[in-house]
């Protein structure tokens, strides 16, 4: 806890079977429980998980890394949590951070808390691709013009959020691809939520999980369009189901749980078949105009 307020770390896990034990012990002690969700992993991270004593939950095929988080945020807000923080668990971020990003929530200094690969200037000597490096420059650029924000970095995976605002945003209008994360700030700075950042170094190496330059430029144009549906409905020119302050959020039962008499220390989580999104939604393209 950090101020009484219970801090609670989500990692949504893709294969991260030979990364997770070292993520997991460089999380500080002001961290009250850790969640983990598997996306259908084919290699052991379950196990793993569950050997370290994690809350673990797993989806019963793979959904994305949208919903992924998704499920993330519901479980950590169902097991109390007053500040969650999302880390990677294939140790690309360092969780040392973990108490100083909760720590600005947990004084009511911010609401969203970003760990910024750029602020330090240590992106490229932690092995970042230059292709990335710029591509995020220019993506970021493009985000501030257009938002009217400042942030140094908006496609790090490293957050913190308060209770609150994850209860007040409506995830479940957002993508189940990458480009969620690019919806989730969009909509922080259109609810005027308060976004502070700190440095983070970065670290890549063979088992750090990353997209191919294919689904990379996918989440490039991804961005690019949320990005304009935030200008474009701020000038009232078109109207957008993520921005719509009644989308649906995580209070709505999304997914249906195996039995409510089982420990839920590892539960399988099918999705109904009514969350299933179009090909356009899966990529963050879809405009849904409001009604």
């Amino acid at each position: 806890m950090i101020n009484r307020k219970r801090v609670v770390v989500v990692m949504p896990a893709y294969n991260a079977a030979q990364t997770l034990e070292k993520t997991v012990s460089e999380l500080p002690d002001v961290v009250d429980l850790v969640i983990v969700v598997d996306d259908h992993s084919s290699d052991g991270t379950v196990r793993v998980a569950q050997n370290l004593g994690l809350r673990v939950f797993a989806h019963d095929r793979n959904y994305g890394y949208g919903r992924n988080q998704q499920t993330c945020y519901r479980e950590a807000l169902t097991a109390g949590a007053d500040i969650v923080v999302i880390v990677h668990p294939d140790y690309q971020y360092t969780p040392l951070l973990v108490t100083a990003m909760a720590s600005m929530i947990a004084y009511d200094v911010y609401d969203i808390v970003l760990g910024s690969r750029i602020l330090g200037g240590g992106a490229l000597k932690g092995g970042m691709p230059l292709y990335k490096y710029i591509s995020n420059r220019f993506l970021t650029a493009f985000q501030n013009l257009f938002t009217g924000a400042k942030v140094s970095e908006y496609h790090t995976g490293f957050r913190a959020f308060s209770r609150q605002v994850l209860l007040k945003l409506p995830l479940l209008e957002n993508s189940d691809d990458f480009v969620f994360d690019s919806q989730v700030l969009n909509q922080c700075i259109y609810f005027g939520f308060r976004i502070g950042e700190v440095s983070c170094p970065t670290r890549y190496f063979g088992e750090a999980s990353s997209i191919s330059f294919r689904r990379s430029v996918t989440y490039g144009l991804g961005v690019l369009w949320s990005t304009l549906c935030l200008a474009m409905q701020r000038c009232g020119l078109m109207r957008f189901r993520f921005l719509d302050p009644k989308g649906r959020k995580l209070d709505w039962d999304y997914y249906q749980l195996t039995s409510s008499t089982e420990p839920r220390d590892l539960e399988t989580l099918p999705v109904r078949d009514d969350r299933q999104p179009s090909a356009e939604a899966q990529l963050g393209l879809g405009r849904s105009p409001l009604k």
